[in-house]
């Protein structure tokens, strides 16, 4: 019987790994493997790797560096309420020059921060 694509032989062969279609028998990756290699350790050596990983930061936007009279604005807004509406949200990125986005995500920082302070208090 011939050994065919498709055929019970063949099959069992490309099953176990030792057969393979004669298109892609030809076809290997541009340099080769060494070459796919080196490519995949230069990824992962890449700056934004190490964040993926799970030690440094992504690239883009630098940290934010708060003023001490928006970080006392902030903590006072904070103390009168926990989460913030989206006008007093408005109000405070005109005021301190923020984003919203920054004030939205100070909040959240700020309610983490105040769940580990009583967490640990207890």
């Amino acid at each position: 019987m011939e050994k065919g694509p498709f055929s019970v032989e063949w099959l069992a062969q490309s099953s176990r790994g030792t057969a393979q279609p004669t298109a892609r028998r030809s076809r290997s990756p541009p340099g080769g493997t060494a070459a796919l290699r080196d490519r995949e350790a230069a990824d992962r050596s890449s700056p934004g790797h190490d964040a993926e990983v799970g030690g440094g930061r992504m690239p883009g936007r630098p940290r934010t560096k708060f003023s001490a009279a928006q970080l006392q604005e902030l903590e006072r807004s904070f103390r009168e309420q926990r989460y913030i509406g989206a006008s007093e949200k408005r109000r405070l990125a005109a005021v301190l020059n923020l984003s919203q986005s920054q004030i939205k995500t100070w909040f959240q920082n700020r309610r983490m921060k105040f769940k580990r302070q009583t967490q640990d208090a207890r």
